[in-house]
Parts: structure tokens; C-alpha cells; sequence
């Protein structure tokens, strides 16, 4: 029997997602993934489908397909999730904000929900959260409802999950596709605080998703010293 180390990560077709499947499999893990593109890489301990999490009903056939025959997994990262517009929370459209809570939260209880049910023993789950949950900086409407809301999923699930450490998790400053939205779209006049994030571009406070993944990994680790159902913010960790 293999004591390699199993991990499952959502939305690993790109960003962190990437990065993490990237670090795991450096680190000779078994890495199995969901992501609406799939994962581009390739590789004999990556076992990776092609589901779209918003399209709740697909989501238990997927994650049968490509988990069921899985007794244990040591880390689950759920990381898929979508930006939405940066702009006024009364001038957002509803559809909109659903879109944004489906993907980042809903998305997440399926997921969850069938890993309740499937008998799979879960050691630690991080749900993938930001600094956007608890700043209510301007602009950041359906993401930020959505990511408070995450926190506080991942505080409930303690409770019925009493034998797996959850955490939400913020992993700070990352240089991905959102931000080049951001910096591409978003007029920072209105919307101040997106300009700390252009500035950061390109330095080292805004690292790429690579090298972010391996602090990620890093940090995960940590994790288990804190209370279960902990928000907590990589620049804090200790």
C-alpha cells in the first residue's frame, strides 16, 4: 500500500489551481482535480475531469468518476471561484450576483456535500477565501457576499465533519488572470482600493502562481495548529 499523500483541488485548469496541482505533483503526491477546462497538464498521479460546478446535478457523477474508488484524501482545496464585476453593489444585476455566489459558494456545498456522503476519509479541507470577505472595500459586491458567506460555510461544516480540520483560507496577493482584469477594466478612480493590486503586479508582493503554490503548500501545513472553521490570511499565519 502507497502512504503517498492524496489531493484534490477545484478549479485546476488555471491560476492557483495550476500552481497547486503543479506543486503537489512535485512533491509525489496523487493529485485529483475538477475544473470546467480541464487540466493541462499531464501526468500518471494526476487524475483530473472536466465538470462545470455551477451545473450542480453533474457534479456528483463527476466527482463519483473520478473519486470513487478513493478511501482517503489528505487535502482538499477548494479553489474554484469567479471574480464578477468590480462595481457598485446597487447597480450589480441579481443575475449577476448569483451567477458569482453559485460558482464561489454553491459550488462548494455540492462538492462538500457528496464528499460527506461518499465515505471518503477527509483529513483537511481549505476552502479558498480572500481578504475581500471581511474589507467591504467598495466594488467588490457579489465577490465579497460571496466569500463572507464562504467563511461562515466553512465554520457549519465543523460540525459535520468533526474528524477533518477545515479552514477558510485567504492566500494573499497572486498573480492571476483576475488580476489582469483588474488592472485591464477597472477604472481605480472609482474603486481605490484595486490600485494596490495594479501597483503590485509584476513584484513581489504579487507573486506568480507557481511560486504562490509552494507557499500555499507551505501554509497549508499550518493550518491544523488553529481552531477548525478558522478565517485565516497567509500574511498572518505563523
Amino acid at each position: 500500500m502507497s502512504d503517498r499523500k492524496t489531493v484534490f483541488i477545484t478549479g485546476n485548469s488555471s491560476g492557483i489551481g495550476l500552481g497547486l496541482t503543479r506543486e503537489y505533483l512535485s512533491r509525489d503526491c496523487e493529485v485529483y482535480g475538477v475544473s470546467r477546462r480541464g487540466c493541462p497538464l499531464q501526468n500518471e498521479r494526476l487524475h483530473d475531469i472536466c465538470c462545470d460546478l455551477a451545473d450542480f446535478g453533474t457534479v456528483a457523477p463527476a466527482l463519483q468518476s473520478v473519486l470513487g474508488d478513493t478511501g482517503e484524501l489528505d487535502l482538499v482545496v477548494l479553489n474554484a471561484g469567479v471574480l464578477g464585476d468590480i462595481r457598485e453593489l446597487h447597480d450589480t444585476p441579481m443575475a449577476d450576483i448569483r451567477r458569482v455566489m453559485d460558482i464561489n459558494l454553491w459550488a462548494n456545498k455540492a462538492v462538500m456535500d457528496w464528499l460527506h456522503d461518499s465515505g471518503i476519509r477527509l483529513r483537511q479541507v481549505v476552502f479558498m477565501s480572500s481578504g475581500a470577505a471581511v474589507n467591504g472595500n467598495k466594488g467588490w459586491s457579489g465577490y465579497a457576499l460571496s466569500k463572507a458567506a464562504l467563511n461562515m460555510m466553512a465554520q457549519l461544516y465543523v460540525h459535520e465533519f468533526p474528524d477533518t480540520h477545515i479552514a477558510a483560507f485567504a492566500p494573499g496577493l497572486v498573480h492571476t488572470r483576475m488580476q489582469d482584469d483588474i488592472r485591464d477594466h477597472v477604472d481605480s478612480r472609482l474603486f481605490p482600493s484595486t490600485q494596490a493590486l495594479k501597483d503590485a503586479i509584476g513584484t513581489a508582493f504579487m507573486p506568480e502562481p507557481r511560486e504562490a503554490a509552494r507557499l500555499l503548500a507551505d501554509a497549508f501545513g499550518k493550518l491544523p495548529a488553529y481552531p477548525s472553521g478558522s478565517f485565516l490570511d497567509i500574511r498572518t499565519i505563523k
